[in-house]
């Protein structure tokens, strides 16, 4: 029994840590001693390294376009849902948009004054000229026409060529009507809910082998970089700290404080088990119950609502999540020296927020939105083997973060409903 619970220590998120170390070390000593041996160039980094690297990174590819599109639906059908709940419903998923946004835009403006990605040369491991014309393409069209193209003219051709916003708007008017049919579309809608579910588990099979991938990722890199890009990946990981920090302790604070008037260091006190819980298990919707007991007992909220905001927090709120995207994209654009326009910014910004919708409360379904966030303004996808390893770790803080701006909206929206005891809250 002791043997099988020491084997049940080595997670995912150790093991791909650890893939993460050993893809570096072993990348760096390839650079520094071995890499004018052709064998070695040409077998293990150029040949192995890049070929399982790279089907990793297709995996993941394949993934995006279903997992969003029926992720999606199943998200919008749930917001859908909210008309019946009146000004509750729509005074949460406003709040959770907006603070989405400010999320998006706090992570680009912390990116962009720390510039994590300056140093890193990935042009010296990947030709990107392709990525960098379809980027320069982008940025030439004004941001009307960024909103104009988001409208799908055939939803069907959006799907085969990974056209992402359209493919957003398109699943978030079907899963609204979906919503509005109710007993009418149950069959499509319970079709959906099932093809959601086969993603998710083909997303949790493929990160299985998401060690292997990242050690050769990370390899290959290093084989080509050698130490050099360890400064940049630690920058990365500062500024998406940061960012997460801002979100926490002073935007979510101050609309508590401004929209309620509680106390902020007595409510952060009181919500810090929840926020422990939530780093431990890297996921939103294991701490559903804990989040809802926590603002009944503790905080004073009425269950009637927190019982509706929480796991619809869990489904379409992940603030933490958009942070670390908004930084990647900075990071990756500046790591293959692709300069990002204004509007490609703002669609970072418009990609981001929608994405967080079709964002499940699991671990890593974030890196998997991600590709499509980079593919929105032409980034490479192979980006995210960099950060990977890392991510794992920022996981559980995102996760802490995005179950903190659940409550902070629960407790807000209870507050304007007359459904928050103030006594419960003030309580020792």
């Amino acid at each position: 029994m002791a043997r099988n619970k020491g084997k049940k220590k080595m997670g995912l998120t150790t093991m791909i840590f650890i893939s993460l170390i050993l893809g570096a070390v072993v990348g760096a000593i390839i650079n520094t001693w071995f890499m004018d041996i052709n064998v070695v160039k040409n077998v293990i980094v150029e040949g192995v390294f890049y070929v399982i690297g790279q089907g990793f990174i297709s995996l993941m590819k394949m993934l995006v376009v279903p997992l969003v599109f029926f992720s999606i639906i199943c998200g919008a059908a749930a917001i859908g849902d909210t008309k019946t709940l009146g000004s509750v419903g729509v005074r949460t998923i406003i709040f959770y948009l907006f603070t989405t946004m400010v999320a998006v835009a706090i992570a680009l403006c912390m990116a962009r004054l720390i510039n994590p990605g300056i140093g890193l040369d990935m042009s010296a491991v990947e030709n990107v000229s392709t990525t960098v014309s379809s980027s320069s393409t982008k940025t030439d069209m004004s941001i009307v026409d960024t909103i104009l193209n988001i409208i799908p003219t055939n939803p069907v051709a959006a799907l085969a060529n990974g056209e992402m916003l359209q493919i957003i708007v398109f699943a978030l008017m079907v899963g609204v009507i979906l919503a509005k049919l109710k007993e009418k579309a149950q069959l499509v809608m319970n079709f959906c809910t099932q093809c959601n579910d086969i993603m998710m588990e083909m997303t949790m099979m493929i990160m299985k082998v998401a060690p292997i991938g990242v050690f050769c990722l990370i390899g290959r890199t290093f084989s080509e970089l050698g130490f050099s890009a360890m400064v940049p990946m630690f920058k990365y990981m500062i500024t998406v700290v940061a960012g997460l920090g801002v979100q926490c302790f002073v935007v979510y604070m101050i609309l508590l404080k401004v929209f309620t008037g509680l106390n902020p260091f007595k409510f952060a006190k009181k919500f810090f088990p929840v926020q422990a819980f939530a780093f431990s298990t890297a996921t939103s919707n294991a701490t559903i119950p804990l989040n809802i007991d926590t603002l009944a007992d503790k905080i004073g909220v009425s269950r009637k609502i927190s019982s509706f905001t929480i796991p619809l927090g869990a489904t379409i709120n992940m603030d933490g999540t958009s942070i670390m995207q908004g930084v990647a994209v900075v990071f990756v654009a500046q790591a293959f020296g692709i300069h990002l326009s204004p509007a490609d910014y703002m669609t970072v910004i418009v990609t981001a927020t929608l994405a967080s919708i079709g964002t499940a409360g699991v671990p890593s379904v974030g890196l998997i939105t991600l590709a499509m966030v980079f593919d929105s303004v032409g980034l490479p996808v192979s980006g995210i083997g960099l950060i990977m390893g890392i991510d794992r770790i920022l996981d559980m803080l995102r996760t802490a973060v995005n179950i903190t701006g659940d409550a902070v909206c629960t407790t807000i929206v209870a507050k304007q409903n007359n459904a928050l005891d103030v006594e419960v809250f003030n309580k020792v």
